[in-house]
């Protein structure tokens, strides 16, 4: 009788381990995927930005130190590798593009270009899906780094050396204030 009652509690507590490890590895798996997700969304926008950088160097010849420091920004953001790292990145990516927006006021002629507002459409669809991208990343990672702390899955997660992720952080704090809309093109 007590063979059965070990052997059933053994069963049990390895049933309850079995599916907390399988979450954990459920989790580890989706903050990986959404990390890839977000990968895959900044390639899209760096590959966009050479094309918007040409189109304004047609007109804006005499802007080459701002050209050039964007593209600096967009290698920086593809070496990335951490979610600090692309914070980082992205906080000097975006100052240099606000920066271009800024000296794109000067040139009605490159206002009006229809290339490049459709080029300027394009990237911010991809900063919105970029930004959704990053609520659901850290979604993810707040899910999984809960997991990992409380017990007993914390107690799994050391047994089978499961770790928490990073989550995404601005840096900056001006990329904490919403964007400033102008409807005076």
């Amino acid at each position: 009788m007590t063979g059965w009652f070990v052997l059933g509690a053994l069963v049990v507590l390895f049933v309850l381990v079995g599916g907390m490890y399988n979450r954990l590895v459920r989790l580890q798996v989706r903050g990986e995927a959404s990390w890839r997700d977000i990968d895959t969304l900044l390639r899209k926008r760096a590959d966009l930005i050479p094309n918007l950088v040409e189109t304004v160097k047609g007109y804006a010849t005499h802007e080459q130190e701002l050209l050039s420091r964007i593209a600096e920004a967009r290698s920086a953001s593809l070496k990335a590798r951490s979610p600090k790292e692309q914070g980082e990145a992205d906080d000097m990516l975006q100052s240099t593009l606000k920066s271009l927006f800024a000296v794109v006021e000067n040139y009605p002629d490159l206002k009006a270009n229809t290339n490049f507002m459709s080029l300027q459409r394009s990237l911010e669809q991809l900063e919105g899906e970029i930004a959704r991208s990053r609520r659901y990343y850290n979604a993810v990672v707040r899910d999984l780094n809960t997991a990992v702390q409380v017990f007993p899955q914390n107690l799994v997660a050391r047994l089978f050396n499961v770790r928490g992720r990073e989550f995404y952080t601005l840096p900056s704090e001006d990329m904490r204030e919403p964007p400033e809309v102008s409807f005076s093109r």
